[in-house]
């Protein structure tokens, strides 16, 4: 067997490969210039890749092929793309390799050591002055909001993080409202605004009338026989046996946002049916997997959906 094959720069191998990393830390115990290259390029990719997962996070994912078979393997391929993008470079992996060249002084961290792949680069760091690593650490902070963490590991956004923007002005403009439809209900505001926010997604897809106004209708709420309101037709998406179809129903038209929150707290005192999801109110999982138990929706999704805006982009 031969042995004296020159192991591949991380960046050229495949970013599921935990043998460029074990490669990276082998080499770092040497303190060579080819360490501090790999190091710093596998941070590059790193940080390239934290920036595919808030743009990623930043755009509607709930389409009719979207699922988390689908979110998996994009994130992988997010991962391959940052291993490519680095190996060109941004200029980052430039910088940390002339800081650094001077500076290492001890090997890399081993498995035991360390909780996650991105801690193998973080001794690296100690030749950085405190101004460098502020605006690196800041630029990182931004784009892994949502990853997890040992205090944080149900993904929840922490205190004082700053929202997208659309996700601010969805809440900010319906906030009010939701927070009376609470007081009648005992569901949180945030998981009505949730609700809402997947229905529509965020505001962007709000049933509207023929002639393009909003129906306000921000709970799908369909138009029975006993519905004496307006009513508007739109097209929707109903899933028959798992299998997603398109069809045209009719809707509940409302003259405000406030009044759509107001009947949907009514739809859910006054059916039996949703007994149990006010029973669960304040448990974000019983509210979103009972809603689906119900029959609120024929998307066998739809609790999974629910769950992951309430934790990930409500939260506080």
């Amino acid at each position: 067997m031969i042995n004296n094959i020159k192991p591949a720069n991380p960046t050229e191998s495949l970013a599921v490969d935990a043998n460029s990393l074990n490669s990276l830390r082998s080499a770092a115990t040497q303190n060579s210039p080819e360490a501090i290259k790999g190091a710093s390029k596998q941070f590059e990719a790193l940080f390239l890749n934290m920036m595919l997962k808030s743009m990623r996070d930043a755009t509607p994912q709930d389409g009719m092929l979207d699922s988390q078979q689908t979110k998996m393997f994009t994130g992988m391929l997010d991962q391959q793309l940052s291993q490519n993008m680095a190996q060109r470079g941004v200029g980052l992996a430039d910088m940390l390799e002339r800081q650094l060249s001077s500076s290492v002084s001890k090997p890399l961290p081993t498995d035991e050591e360390s909780n996650s792949s991105s801690e193998a680069v973080i001794p690296l760091l100690r030749g950085l002055s405190d101004i460098d690593k502020a605006k690196l650490f800041q630029g990182i902070a931004v784009s892994t909001a949502d990853l997890p963490s040992p205090d944080n590991p149900s993904n929840k956004r922490r205190v004082g993080q700053q929202r997208p923007a659309h996700v601010e002005a969805f809440q900010n403009r319906l906030q009010a409202d939701a927070e009376r439809a609470s007081q009648m209900t005992g569901i949180p505001a945030k998981f009505m605004l949730a609700q809402a926010a997947l229905e529509t997604g965020w505001g962007k897809k709000e049933i509207r009338a023929r002639d393009g106004s909003s129906a306000h209708n921000l709970f799908g709420i369909k138009a029975g026989g006993s519905w004496t309101g307006k009513v508007v037709e739109a097209t929707t998406i109903e899933y028959v046996n798992g299998t997603p179809q398109k069809r045209i129903e009719k809707f509940r038209a409302y003259e405000s946002y406030a009044e759509a929150f107001k009947d949907y707290a009514n739809v859910l005192r006054s059916n039996p049916r949703y007994e149990k999801v006010l029973a669960n109110a304040q448990d974000a999982h019983g509210f979103a997997y009972g809603l689906q138990r119900a029959g609120y929706a024929t998307d066998p999704h739809y609790a999974e959906k629910l769950s992951r805006i309430i934790n990930q982009s409500l939260s506080a």
